[in-house]
């Protein structure tokens, strides 16, 4: 009866931790909201440019974030297996668009060339925690990320980049073989 009790205090526990880390104010299926910063090279650049016809991987992260640095190599990964593949319904592909909540302009630069985030579109407003794309998309906590498809509305949203591997899966185009002709 112990062993029972215990497993059902630990089962509600992890599911009260999980239920902190979700978002509630974006959901799947909803328009995602615009964003418009500034880049490293100080030129705003807007999301909904970025992501016509495209599929989108909205990464919100900080140099200063733990996390979020040992996360980098995979989000790497993901980026490099992808950007170059088809997908269904989104004409122009697949790219990442890293929103920093950092406020130390240096320090951001520094881990984008540090952890090779080679992608181009980064921005900030340097607010860190008080940082407007936080707030419009919700994020209390990092990193967090959200799957944006090429018709502009929010396919899935994820505590880590790495587990939208699924959903871009789904909708890699696949070269089908006929009579070996392809």
């Amino acid at each position: 009866m112990k062993k029972i009790l215990l497993a059902v205090l630990a089962a509600i526990s992890l599911q009260t931790a999980d239920a902190q880390y979700q978002n509630e104010k974006m959901e799947v299926g909803q328009e995602a909201p615009d964003l418009a910063f500034l880049n490293p090279q100080d030129k705003e650049i807007k999301l909904s440019e970025i992501a016509d016809g495209k599929i989108v991987l909205l990464d919100f992260w900080a140099s200063w974030c733990g996390p979020c640095r040992r996360a980098n190599p995979s989000l790497v990964a993901l980026y490099n297996k992808y950007k170059d593949q088809k997908f269904e319904g989104a004409k122009n592909g697949f790219t990442i668009v890293s929103v920093s909540l950092d406020q130390n302009k240096d320090k951001w630069i520094q881990a984008i060339a540090k952890d090779s985030l080679v992608w181009e579109h980064h921005m900030s407003d340097l607010g860190g925690w008080g940082s407007k794309a936080a707030q419009i998309y919700g994020v209390f906590y990092i990193p967090q990320a959200f799957l944006i498809g090429p018709d502009g509305k929010i396919i899935g949203k994820y505590n880590f980049a790495e587990e939208a591997v699924g959903e871009l899966e789904k909708r890699v185009k696949v070269k089908k073989k006929f009579l070996g002709l392809f």
